[in-house]
């Protein structure tokens, strides 16, 4: 018993002996904590390269030519926008096509761009530009919302289109566009509305005649989805106004691309993540009922929150993702993968395919302006434009 008793004894010891031996290693390891920088990180995918930075006003579009020609937009949402289009030469800003257009000018709204959203170039010697005639998100300057043709060759106005008033509406917000010059005798248009308080659609339009449909206006694929809270840098995106208010984010259809055969329109709301697909032959029939287009319209799943959209000529569709700081792309019959991903892509916005085979996007910090966050401006410039290397060409529009 006495033998046993020793055995117990000695046996408690080591095994007290050998658990602090242990507390004094686990001691030791915390003393050794390593530093946060030392942890594993996100993971970085892809390799941006910068083009151009802005220390002025935020942009939005981006287009570049079939010669290289960059051009940008900046709207006028609240910043000082002494020009509202510019060719990107180097590091440097040009007004563009000159400064005397792009002076706002309400009174004279067909000739002076306003506010412009979006600039699209057309692959036909052209730069296309679209005012919203809606500074600071106002209602639409009567006579204002239009579409400008610039000539490359000759840097002038080459035709100006105002929307019919029919097709615009008093919180009308339009926003990006697309071209097939395939239909018609001088192409056609298709151009999202991406009313911040009213109702989204998308707007066709002759480029011959002028003439203008209005379609899928307040569908379910042109309006914000329901139940949609995005979460970008960590926090939920919100109207967050200074009296301590706030309001969903809430804006309707935005981006939109055009497949290579100019068949297919894919589109989709600012606030919510996935991806529609309609024929562009329905959309141009005016005989065509909007509840049987409606039904003709393709849910493609969800593809992350975007801002904008873009094609290729093999028929990849890509697109942004602000909620992850990131650029997808779903390849004809595939599956979305993410090409570029890391804490420098704040709110990709607008992308275009250039001619040396990169996609071009541009990066604002859109969820950082004031009407976020109490009125407090947390951007910090500059604002940049990147792109990376996609090996494609632009999808053709003739």
């Amino acid at each position: 018993m006495k033998t046993r008793m020793m055995k117990t004894a000695f046996a408690l010891s080591v095994a007290l002996a050998a658990g602090s031996g242990s507390l004094n290693v686990l001691a030791a390891q915390a003393h050794a904590m390593p530093a946060l920088s030392q942890l594993a990180q996100d993971r970085a995918i892809g390799k941006p390269e910068v083009v151009a930075t802005f220390s002025g006003a935020m942009p939005t579009g981006v287009t570049v030519t079939e010669t290289g020609r960059i051009f940008v937009n900046f709207p006028r949402w609240g910043d000082d926008v002494p020009f509202t289009v510019a060719e990107v030469k180097g590091n440097r800003l040009v007004p563009y096509p000159d400064v005397g257009i792009n002076t706002a000018d309400n009174s004279a709204p067909r000739t002076h761009l306003l506010s412009v959203q979006s600039v699209v170039a057309d692959g036909q010697g052209r730069i296309w530009i679209l005012d919203t005639a809606a500074p600071g998100f106002s209602k639409p300057v009567a006579g204002g919302a239009k579409l400008v043709a610039v000539n490359l060759k000759t840097n002038q106005v080459e035709k100006t289109l105002v929307f019919p008033a029919e097709v615009i509406r008093p919180a009308t917000y339009v926003n990006d566009m697309r071209f097939d010059f395939r239909i018609g005798k001088a192409g056609v248009a298709y151009v999202t509305d991406s009313s911040l308080s009213g109702t989204g659609a998308i707007i066709v339009i002759d480029l011959d005649t002028g003439k203008a449909l209005r379609r899928l206006e307040g569908d379910r694929t042109t309006s914000p989805e329901a139940g949609f809270s995005p979460v970008v840098e960590g926090e939920t995106l919100l109207q967050r106004h200074a009296d301590g208010t706030t309001a969903p984010f809430s804006v309707a259809s935005d981006g939109i691309a055009i497949s290579p055969d100019g068949k297919t329109l894919y589109y989709s709301p600012l606030s919510g993540r996935h991806l529609y697909s309609v024929s562009t032959a329905l959309l141009r029939d005016p005989a065509i009922k909007e509840a049987q287009l409606s039904a003709s319209v393709k849910d493609l799943g969800e593809k992350g929150a975007s801002d904008g959209l873009e094609s290729d000529a093999k028929g990849t569709v890509y697109a942004g993702d602000y909620e992850r700081n990131a650029i997808r792309k779903l390849p004809a019959g595939g599956e979305w993968t993410t090409i570029a991903h890391g804490p420098e892509i704040l709110w990709p916005d607008t992308l275009s395919v250039g001619p040396d085979g990169y996609l071009y996007f541009t990066t604002n910090q859109l969820n950082r302006q004031p009407g976020f966050h109490g009125g407090k401006d947390l951007r910090q410039k500059p604002y940049a434009l990147l792109r990376i290397k996609i090996n494609a060409a632009p999808a053709p529009t003739h």
